[in-house]
């Protein structure tokens, strides 16, 4: 079996692979502060949770975005799964030309967002991960990584509403069946869901026109990327596995 990890800002998506199937995805909250084995305990449990044996676990690939904490997780992996995770890191064979002006600063998962949009739906695609931070990837036909755009995700829009008003609360993300709303905590949800609509239909217009891609696929993963996805034609493909996925085929071409 094929344990995939992605370390997000927010949260530790995982899940593991048997063959073409995948149990999980399973998550832990993002903590720098941790030792390698409250991480190594945290992840025995959640397998075991789901029936895994820790020897069950033949290989392990990592993605992060949090570098103070990978020194902890790799160590919990060594000594609790008896493994070496691989790392995707500058230099990791993903099929994937980088065409940015500085190709080191690609964070890891928006580069296996843009293998698995690429390798499982074909280019051109645009590859939009709903995360602490919502990305817009752009992948040619010919697998180039040619343009990104980077936006405040929808919790830290939230967050910072409340944090930079007196009076404002923080409150939860939900979807709005109407944008009419008639007290303060649905006309801050209203703002924060319908705002998002627009501009993400705005993003993926501007980024076709500029492109050229018009008849591009729009494919799109994360947390809350399913209450955008289910309000608007604009994304074509809600895929709540895609990084994960993208992992995996990393994995394989790693390993060929």
């Amino acid at each position: 079996m094929l344990l995939v990890v992605d370390i997000g800002n927010t949260n530790i998506t995982m899940g593991v692979f048997d063959g073409e199937e995948m149990e999980g995805p399973f998550r832990m909250t993002t903590t720098e502060a941790r030792t390698s084995d409250e991480y190594g305990v945290d992840l025995a449990n959640l397998l075991n949770a789901r029936h895994i044996g820790i020897e069950q676990i033949e290989d392990v690939i990592i993605s992060s975005v949090v570098p103070g904490m990978m020194h902890s997780f790799q160590n919990a992996i060594r000594k609790y799964l008896g493994r070496v995770p691989l790392v995707v890191g500058p230099g990791t064979k993903t099929g994937i030309r980088l065409g940015q002006t500085n190709p080191r600063s690609v964070g890891a998962d928006r580069i296996v967002d843009a293998v698995a949009a690429y390798e499982i739906y074909g280019g051109p695609v645009l590859a939009i991960d709903f995360g602490t931070a919502t990305t817009y990837d752009l992948i040619t036909e010919d697998g180039t990584f040619a343009a990104g755009v980077i936006c405040p995700g929808i919790r830290i829009s939230a967050k910072a509403l409340s944090e930079g008003t007196s009076k404002l609360p923080e409150v939860e993300i939900r979807k709005m069946e109407s944008i009419l709303a008639r007290d303060t905590i649905s006309s801050i949800q209203a703002g924060l869901i319908f705002g998002y609509i627009g501009q993400t239909e705005y993003i993926i217009d501007r980024m076709k026109e500029e492109s050229g891609y018009t008849d591009m696929h729009v494919v799109a993963t994360g947390g809350l990327g399913k209450i955008i996805a289910e309000q608007t034609k604009k994304i074509d493909i809600y895929d709540p596995t895609m990084t994960l996925k993208g992992l995996k085929i990393i994995y394989q071409k790693m390993k060929k």
